[in-house]
């Protein structure tokens, strides 16, 4: 399933009516470990369905909401739930890892 991708004007919209959690992933065109990462959370949101929805946001196009998040490394995965932040995961991580962080706030 292809993730769809943020900007700092559609960023509010999709965590805010959210009623499942939502992870977003803030990463950068030139960063390895993000490229790395994204085949993971395209897997990771097959297997999770409609529990959980993903979305990324490229942290030099969404500056604003990277900046108010405090992002100061990439990959950085953020977990909202009720349009708050419940949990964070810097660097790359596992398909299982990033699985039961988000089966954990569902």
């Amino acid at each position: 399933m292809k993730i769809e991708h943020l900007d700092n004007e559609s960023f509010e919209n999709a965590i805010k009516g959210a009623k499942t959690p939502v992870l977003v992933d803030f990463f950068a065109t030139w960063c390895g470990p993000c490229k790395m990462l994204a085949p993971v959370l395209e897997s990771v949101q097959d297997e999770i369905g409609e529990k959980a929805k993903i979305y990324k946001i490229d942290v030099d196009e969404g500056m604003e909401v990277a900046k108010r998040f405090g992002i100061m490394s990439v990959p950085t995965m953020i977990i909202f739930k009720n349009g708050e932040e419940v949990e964070r995961l810097v660097g790359l991580r596992s398909k299982s890892e990033i699985i039961a962080t988000i089966e954990a706030e569902i």
